[in-house]
């Protein structure tokens, strides 16, 4: 009878623990990227008042004879599903649509979360507003005039300086793909100014120097007379500038000096592919690779160098490569055209947005046009993500039976995706909860009426003697 009261409080304790958690996933339904959990019964030892005997050759066997003594708490798992993604509009919301969490630094621990509710401090650490945490990845270095990002390094905190500047930078390469029309006829001797814009193709486009002030680049074909494939470039930089800026272009690696030569030839094969290139001073392009041609031009305002002379500006101009066709300038029997003419210098602008890729690449937005990668959101995946321990505020930590987390950019080892601007929601199923209430009450009646017979039955006992 005792055996019975007690199992009746183990029932009565359990089921109040599994209304505790029942409790709690209703409390999150609406906490960003909660995720609920579930609690799993055992029955617990049992008192063995016979056992079991085995057949003879005069009786079959008996099987033992044993009351259970209640029952525990098996296990209270977290049920790691994906949670339905609710669309913010707020560029630093983070949703990982399937496996992964995100990685937040708190001092020198290393905690992770689902909930990627993020936004920006004071210094441009993307962080966790309600804790101050701050979200780890790897930001971008630049390696070679290219934005690299190394994700073998450690994680460290990302940083997006909205507001920052972004310094000019003076162009280095021009790139060339124009189609000169072959049927543009040779400029006629004494021709007239018509004639001679008639035979004229003209492109034009912005350089910059190294103040980030702007430059036109002007480049004139016309055909080289008595030639079939051939056409005279000439090359001047501000054509407008009432100070000459005393451009000059060549062949080599040497920037060419002042009082050079101002045009070049270009020479095009019978299918009207890129050549070859010669400058002024009888230097030829070689016979295959890029065609190249160096342009040098005073920069005006920069201070003179020592010997009073001004400070020459160096650019390439990339006309293609030999027999290319996509990026290479070309002569077809098609109307001429400027397109695909391309420069990457640019003048000073300041970061006036970012936007964050599925990868977790953040790219800043520049006012003067540049688009720069800052970083990249890290992700961290578990052999047993069901064997993290809570640490409170929406985040989790490494146990035991955990594994060590594999930390690297998304849809690396199994992680899913980051959908910026929106949140995971909680992945609670309130029907299913109230569901689960219901049984779990009915459960606690049952074992609290357990308890009351029990009670009964001994108050029976003591009435015996009266």
């Amino acid at each position: 009878m005792m055996r019975s009261l007690f199992s009746g409080v183990s029932g009565l304790q359990n089921h109040q623990t599994r209304k505790d958690v029942i409790g709690n996933n209703i409390a999150n339904i609406n906490t960003t990227g909660f995720k609920r959990n579930r609690v799993n019964f055992q029955d617990i030892l049992y008192q063995q008042l016979q056992g079991a005997a085995h057949p003879t050759e005069d009786l079959g066997g008996v099987n033992p004879k044993e009351v259970g003594l209640g029952m525990s708490v098996a296990s209270i798992d977290t049920i790691h599903l994906q949670g339905s993604l609710q669309t913010t509009g707020v560029g630093t919301d983070l949703a990982i649509s399937g496996m992964g969490f995100c990685v937040l630094a708190d001092g020198g621990k290393e905690l992770y979360t689902r909930a990627g509710a993020f936004s920006i401090d004071e210094d441009g650490t993307m962080v966790n507003p309600a804790n101050g945490m701050r979200v780890q990845g790897w930001m971008a270095r630049e390696v070679m005039g290219t934005q690299f990002i190394d994700v073998s390094r450690q994680t460290e905190d990302l940083i997006i300086p909205v507001g920052a500047k972004d310094a000019a930078r003076a162009t280095e390469v021009v790139n060339f793909a124009c189609n000169l029309d072959k049927r543009i006829p040779e400029i006629p001797e004494e021709a007239n100014e018509l004639q001679i814009r008639q035979s004229t193709w003209a492109t034009a486009i912005k350089v910059f120097d190294s103040f980030g002030q702007d430059h036109i680049l002007q480049v004139e074909f016309t055909r080289v007379p008595g030639t079939q494939n051939s056409w005279n470039a000439g090359v001047i930089v501000d054509p407008e500038n009432p100070e000459p800026t005393n451009t000059t272009i060549g062949l080599g690696d040497e920037a060419p000096a002042a009082g050079g030569p101002t045009t070049f030839v270009v020479n095009f094969s019978n299918n009207g592919r890129l050549l070859s290139a010669e400058d002024g001073a009888g230097n030829v392009s070689g016979a295959a690779g890029q065609v190249t041609m160096n342009v040098a031009f005073d920069v005006q305002t920069a201070t003179p160098n020592e010997d009073g002379t001004l400070v020459r500006q160096e650019f390439v101009l990339d006309l293609g490569t030999v027999d290319g066709l996509t990026n290479s300038i070309t002569q077809y029997s098609e109307e001429s055209s400027s397109k695909a003419v391309v420069q990457d210098g640019h003048t000073m602008g300041y970061m006036e947005n970012f936007k964050i890729d599925q990868s977790g690449v953040i790219t800043g937005i520049f006012t003067n046009g540049t688009v720069r990668t800052l970083g990249q959101v890290a992700l961290a995946s578990f052999p047993n993500q069901g064997g993290l321990e809570t640490a409170g505020d929406n985040t989790y930590r490494v146990s035991n039976n955990s594994g060590a987390a594999n930390i690297a950019p998304s849809g690396i080892a199994g992680k899913g995706k980051i959908i910026a601007g929106t949140l995971e929601m909680s992945n609670v199923d309130m029907a299913e909860q109230f569901t689960d209430m219901i049984i779990t009450q009915r459960g606690f009646q049952a074992n609290s009426r357990t308890i009351q017979t029990a009670d009964q039955l001994l108050q029976e006992l003591l009435t015996l003697k009266r």
